[in-house]
């Protein structure tokens, strides 16, 4: 990124800049679909700055993942934060997936979809936390409701909300999400 003169550099700046940018153009494009180039360009930096932070594409693309991962996570805790008893917490999560699924935005899940593209050991790593945070989220929603058993309950609405998320990326809009939360809410019930 270039320094008016006069300026300072600030390391951590330049990084969340390159992160930011290229977070948006891989989500668009594909993992595979942006070449270094490219995201040089995007980003305002040469390849020798790109490599100094994140020393390479992969190492790019892991801190991509990670920091959306965190961020999503995040939102949907905030989302389930906002209401008080188990089932409201679970049909905020789920609302705010619908909000997801309908904008224009949505590509499905970043971090499934290079689990996906790449198969490799760091990829997967990162997807496999991504889907153990939303789990305990969901865990700790069962255990509030009372459910005999947490944590299958858990893993059965993190099914419905994958399954909703890469349903939604192919049918596009609200529906699959619409109907995953009817199923999990009673699933939530029982």
């Amino acid at each position: 990124m270039p320094v008016a003169r006069g300026s300072t550099l600030d390391p951590a700046r330049t990084r969340a800049a390159i992160l930011a940018t290229a977070t948006g153009l891989l989500y668009e494009r594909g993992l595979d679909g942006v070449g270094v180039a490219e995201l040089c360009a995007a980003t305002g930096t040469s390849k020798e700055t790109l490599y100094r932070h994140f020393g390479s594409k992969e190492g790019l693309i892991r801190a991509v993942l990670e920091e959306r991962s965190a961020r999503i996570t995040g939102w949907l805790r905030r989302a389930a934060d906002s209401a008080t008893t188990p089932s409201a917490k679970l049909e905020a999560v789920f609302d705010a997936l619908i909000e997801w699924h309908d904008s224009p935005e949505f590509r499905g899940c970043a971090i499934l979809n290079a689990a996906a593209q790449h198969h490799d050991a760091p990829t997967r790593a990162i997807a496999v936390r991504h889907l153990e945070s939303r789990r305990a989220l969901l865990r700790e929603i069962a255990a509030d409701a009372g459910a005999a058993d947490p944590g299958t309950l858990a893993t059965q609405l993190l099914v419905l909300i994958s399954g909703a998320t890469v349903t939604a990326t192919h049918l596009a809009g609200r529906r699959p999400a619409e109907a995953a939360r009817a199923a999990a809410l009673a699933l939530l019930g029982a």
